[in-house]
């Protein structure tokens, strides 16, 4: 409760997504698109088209700089969720290698297998059409 006080209740949701998509990028080499989008959609309640924008921004050195200037300029980017999200991911990331490298890559696979199904479980069965 103190937490929440001190903190936003969406800065600690993107510190916690971030964190996440980052132990799925040392476990799996994924984050962005699998981890990041889904929760931000799920978790802030962000449109698809502002999820992916604010996805970007955490991505933002290695991959996404005239992506996020597109995303940016059509206003669905939030680059204060999107900067705290990019912190999370690089701690995070450095957690899963670890527990990935203490793993056999028949778990890996399988790891990996089902948390995928799972997302496309979620994706098909809440997406709602027009």
């Amino acid at each position: 409760m103190v937490l929440a006080i001190l903190i936003p209740m969406d800065l600690i949701f993107a510190a916690i997504i971030g964190m996440v998509a980052g132990v799925g990028g040392g476990l799996f080499g994924i984050g962005g698109g699998i981890i990041i989008v889904p929760c931000l959609v799920a978790a802030l309640g962000f449109t698809q088209h502002k999820a992916q924008g604010t996805s970007l921004v955490a991505l933002l050195a290695p991959v996404g700089v005239l992506s996020v200037m597109n995303y940016y300029k059509a206003e669905n980017v939030d680059l204060r969720i999107g900067g705290v999200v990019a912190a999370g991911f690089f701690g995070g990331a450095f957690f899963g290698s670890k527990i990935a490298l203490g793993l056999d890559e028949v778990a890996m696979k399988r790891g990996f297998a089902v948390f995928l199904l799972c997302v496309a479980a979620w994706m098909l069965f809440t997406t709602k059409g027009k």
